[in-house]
């Protein structure tokens, strides 16, 4: 019970027996053996490790309201604004073990869990729909230290905004039977970030324009249920070499599709069903986005402290720090490094109570870094990208520095300020970073973490209070019809 530490992280998952595809073939060996998931389980142990240091329980953990035992602060229900900066801190230094890479750390489902307890209350009364559920989820989640993934988009057959599935067999997970014991699921649902690499996978459906009853739903599951299958892309983790892949092959975080093939879902694990109401409300009026953007934006603050720093270190290894136009290249991070944090801390300053008496940080701030990130982030790639310009296509291998080739490279491949090993190191880093598969993959993820930036950007601009400034047009021109100031 309570935190765990990293070896019995590993020693959990290898006992799950998932349906797991790579590459047109099964698993066969324990999970954490496999070599295109070793890096990444190598670091979420180091994580847990981490999270239980003598010097680090103090702000990594907290006593259980039930067990008494050290749990997760990832999993605590804020009351106050010193709680939201508890969750911040404790978020932030994960973030920084993973130089703010893994969108999918722990504390990202910790606190999707957390967030639908605290909400839970919005269930009661409605039909289909079981709120203590939520809650048994939620903490046996945060009494065992789980690990979760989860999926609500559906597949990409159509886009249209008014599209009605017509296949015989059915492709977006769906409801095809109920039982005594539970929901019977049938379909598919994308995009699992570390799917069948958790303890258990969270299910749900994302508000639809026409909603349909069988898709109408939200359970937990064993990642190895009866019936679930994980299908994989291809894997980005390139080698074990960390001087080759120093980040692919620590960070890698596999993407999978989730196949239901008749699954049973006990009762136990529905948190509600057959009620498009509740799908659709749900997640704009429980407190999902605003803690859920408050652990996404505190990671994305440490990644572009990342960002700036291979950056400047770029620079100094070339010696190009004196041009101006590398001067106003950083200047660009800096000055969305700082817009972020400033947002991060006003989203907390301007907390509130809500109806349930949890603390939730400001909408809008974390609203407004969610949509600045997808338009940065991808110019940071580029700036790195700009300022290596050759260099980041002539990096040789870490062989080629054990070879006879090697006063070759030590000659020519020397930097201003760095010996030529560690000038292609740095270079690996920058490269690995904006353009290896995983770079890239990088970029496309940040682009649409909570989704189609026009859409994020639509919400915005529906939700934001800009009528305020009405009263003082009409100080200047009088009354108006229509006008709300």
């Amino acid at each position: 019970m309570g935190a765990k530490n990293g070896q019995e992280f590993i020693s959990r998952i290898n006992q799950l027996k998932p349906e797991i595809w790579l590459d047109g073939h099964p698993l066969k060996v324990p999970i954490s053996e496999c070599p295109e998931f070793r890096g990444l389980l190598k670091t979420k142990a180091s994580l847990y490790d981490y999270q239980i240091l003598r010097e680090n329980k103090s702000v990594m953990t907290y006593d259980s309201p039930t067990s008494g035992e050290q749990v997760g602060i990832s999993f605590l229900q804020p009351t106050t604004k010193e709680d939201l900066k508890k969750r911040r801190t404790m978020i932030e230094k994960w973030a920084r073990q993973t130089c703010g890479l893994m969108g999918r750390s722990p504390d990202y489902l910790n606190t999707v869990l957390m967030s639908f307890a605290s909400s839970s209350y919005f269930l009661e009364g409605k039909e289909n729909c079981f709120p203590h559920h939520v809650q048994s989820a939620y903490e046996r989640a945060r009494e065992q230290d789980l690990t979760f993934t989860h999926t609500f988009i559906n597949p990409q057959v159509n886009r249209a905004p008014i599209y009605f599935e017509s296949s015989d067999e059915p492709i977006s997970a769906r409801i095809v039977d109920t039982t005594k014991d539970g929901l019977v699921i049938k379909g598919a649902k994308l995009l699992a970030t570390q799917g069948g690499l958790t303890d258990e996978i969270l299910v749900f459906s994302a508000p639809k324009l026409l909603p349909d009853p069988d898709e109408a739903f939200a359970f937990t599951l064993p990642s190895d249920a009866e019936g679930v299958r994980f299908i994989c892309r291809e894997s980005f983790a390139g080698t074990d070499s960390t001087f080759n892949y120093p980040l692919s092959s620590r960070f890698e975080e596999m993407d999978s599709i989730v196949v239901f093939d008749n699954v049973l879902v006990p009762w136990e694990r529905v948190f509600f069903y057959h009620n498009t109401e509740v799908a659709s409300q749900f997640f704009a009026t429980s407190s999902f986005h605003p803690y859920t953007l408050h652990q996404v934006i505190t990671r994305q603050v440490v990644k572009t402290e990342f960002m700036l720093s291979v950056a400047k270190l770029l620079v100094e290894t070339i010696n190009v720090g004196e041009y101006s136009h590398i001067q106003g290249k950083l200047s660009e991070i800096i000055v969305s490094l700082e817009t972020m944090k400033a947002l991060l801390d006003k989203s907390e300053q301007d907390a509130t109570l809500d109806q349930w008496g949890y603390m939730r940080p400001s909408m809008v701030p974390l609203q407004v870094a969610s949509n600045i990130f997808p338009i940065v982030y991808p110019r940071f790639s580029e700036i790195i990208q700009l300022i290596g310009a050759s260099g980041m296509v002539t990096i040789p291998t870490e062989k080629a520095f054990q070879s006879e080739i090697q006063q070759d490279l030590v000659q020519y491949l020397q930097g201003a300020t760095k010996n030529a090993e560690d000038r292609v190191k740095i270079f690996r880093l920058a490269w690995d970073l904006t353009m290896s598969s995983f770079g890239t993959r990088q970029t496309q993820y940040e682009r649409y973490f909570f989704g189609d930036p026009i859409r994020l950007a639509s919400q915005l601009y529906r939700s934001y209070p800009s009528t305020r400034g009405f009263s003082m047009i009409e100080s200047l021109l009088g009354p108006l019809d229509g006008c709300q100031g």
